[in-house]
């Protein structure tokens, strides 16, 4: 396989493993499928494109063109994307999950707010801003290093690192703090972790938070090679939906191999002469129905073995 080739499904995998793992935390642990995540992608790549263009001439008047000034301005970006991010999930916990969480239908009734609010946000932001793209500014530049004769952009390999840092970094956070303890317990075993005194209410803050956090750094990340608009993150929900359930909902891993495996499929789709670019969201979503029908759980399964 050409190394180029491997690359550019890394950055795929990269970009969708972030939106698949904050859908799969969520319903695993706070019991909900949260379709304004969508919203949230697109809502933190205008608070980006805004922070970066209010900061621009600062920034410029300040540091100059140098790499200190690129520096700041890739700090200015993210660092938007990220609040946004959490801010959009503080607000779907005030909307979506507290004045139903206790009552009877509480995922459908989540699902149909949080659809709701996805689709009146769209509307909004095509209200506000129109349906004009808008470009971010180029975070890692323009340049190529060439590897083994193959070059690879910047952008690319900036998002895959960035990307595989926030997942560490979110992998840390379950693995040793105490709230991450918190969620991993809620996401093994809701009533057992009741019975311990947490709380999901409580717990259900910091998780919307966190996934709506690395929906705004994929954001960040996949506004590198693409423009914002209103309907930006519709694609990439359906991706994180389809990546989180052939990963096995609930299953981190498994979101992980799920965005792997859905990165190379449409690399190599893309690449084949007679099937190309149109043919890969056919090519993808046959490949993850053929894996539920041998697998329904998922690649990982985790509330099945929990179940069971």
């Amino acid at each position: 396989m050409d190394l180029g080739l491997i690359i550019y499904a890394l950055n795929l995998a990269a970009i969708y493993s972030l939106m698949a793992i904050g859908i799969s935390i969520l319903w695993s642990s706070v019991g909900m499928i949260n379709m304004a995540h969508g919203a949230t992608f697109a809502v933190s790549g205008y608070a980006a494109w805004l922070a970066t263009a209010a900061m621009k001439p600062i920034i410029m008047n300040t540091f100059g063109n140098g790499a200190l000034a690129s520096f700041v301005m890739a700090g200015t970006l993210t660092s938007a994307s990220l609040v946004a991010g959490a801010l959009c999930g503080a607000i779907i916990y005030a909307l979506a999950f507290l004045p139903i969480h206790d009552k009877p239908n509480y995922p459908v009734r989540s699902l149909i707010i949080t659809l709701a609010l996805n689709i009146g946000t769209v509307q909004g932001l095509l209200w506000f801003f129109g349906p004009r793209n808008q470009g971010l500014p180029k975070i890692f530049g323009f340049g190529r290093w060439e590897v083994w004769g193959t070059k690879i952009r910047y952008d690319q390999a900036g998002t895959i690192i960035g990307a595989a840092i926030i997942m560490a970094l979110t992998l840390g956070w379950l693995r040793y703090s105490r709230r991450g303890l918190e969620v991993r317990a809620m996401m093994q075993n809701a009533e057992g972790a009741a019975y311990s005194g947490i709380s999901r209410q409580v717990t259900a803050l910091p998780v919307l938070m966190l996934t709506g956090a690395l929906a705004g750094m994929a954001a960040a990340l996949l506004s590198q090679t693409i423009f914002v608009s209103p309907t930006s993150g519709v694609i990439p929900l359906l991706k994180g939906l389809t990546i989180a359930l052939l990963g096995g909902l609930g299953s981190v891993p498994g979101a992980v191999v799920g965005a792997l495996l859905i990165g190379f499929l449409e690399a190599i789709i893309g690449a084949v002469p007679f099937l190309g670019q149109r043919y890969v969201m056919f090519g993808t979503f046959i490949f993850i129905i053929c894996i539920l029908i041998i697998r329904p759980r998922g690649i990982g399964g985790l509330l099945d073995d929990t179940r069971e």
